[in-house]
């Protein structure tokens, strides 16, 4: 198995890719297309510039090749064929690339017959089924969702009889909300009781209490001395 990775030259878009003989495609496979062109590298470049390079683009690539790296050799998760990323839309293409059997390099093309004849056996095929009937039941349970935590229910629809039942004591409740909100901006208070700081009404508005001196008149500093002296 092998595993690489690239950066483009314009330093905007990458991969991650996992090459097993005889199973996915390699180098010589799938070229690239100025490989496959003939095209002579050289021409495509000017002479004194040389290719972009983002460390952002390249610290992606190389932390996906890693956590597939990771994937494979402690047998979690699932190991991704082929990962692309373009940076400039935020694209991460994925695909399985199938080996090429008219394939250039002669060894590439043993392998993929070794791999088939493998395939072929009754051990290999078992294993499929298994693998197949475990991926099922698994996505079974998976919609089952024998856990409740919350207790939700599906209901059936309810009858007209009930619609008006709940209606009539959506109205009731409504009701006696509307009489416990009044009770709530009920600010009497008993007899010989009164506020410090004014109260708010049912409106929002602030509303002063009657003041029982002002009722009275105000006191002179002459009688308040004379209730002092009388204590």
């Amino acid at each position: 198995m092998w595993m690489e990775s690239g950066v483009s030259e314009d330093a905007v878009s990458g991969h991650i890719q996992v090459i097993i003989p005889g199973q996915t495609a390699c180098f010589a496979c799938v070229p690239p297309l100025v490989v496959a062109s003939g095209i002579d590298e050289r021409t495509l470049k000017r002479e004194g510039v040389c290719a972009a390079s983002l460390p952002t683009t390249m610290g992606i690539v190389a932390g996906l090749l890693v956590q597939n790296t990771l994937k494979c050799l402690l047998k979690f998760g699932q190991v991704t064929r082929y990962l692309g990323y373009s940076s400039l839309k935020d694209f991460f293409p994925t695909m399985d690339i199938k080996p090429n059997p008219g394939c250039v390099n002669g060894l590439c093309c043993k392998m993929q017959q070794a791999y088939q004849q493998q395939q072929a056996t009754p051990a290999a095929q078992q294993q499929r089924q298994a693998a197949a009937q475990a991926a099922a039941l698994q996505e079974e349970e998976a919609a089952a969702h024998t856990e409740n935590e919350w207790g939700i229910e599906v209901v059936p629809e309810s009858s007209d009889a009930d619609a008006h039942q709940q209606q009539h004591g959506s109205s009731s409740t409504a009701q006696q909300h509307n009489k416990a909100s009044n009770a709530a901006y009920d600010h009497s208070l008993p007899e010989g009781l009164q506020y410090s700081l004014p109260v708010a009404d049912k409106d929002g508005r602030q509303r002063h209490e009657p003041d029982s001196d002002a009722d009275h008149g105000e006191s002179t500093v002459e009688d308040l001395m004379s209730q002092l002296n009388a204590l």
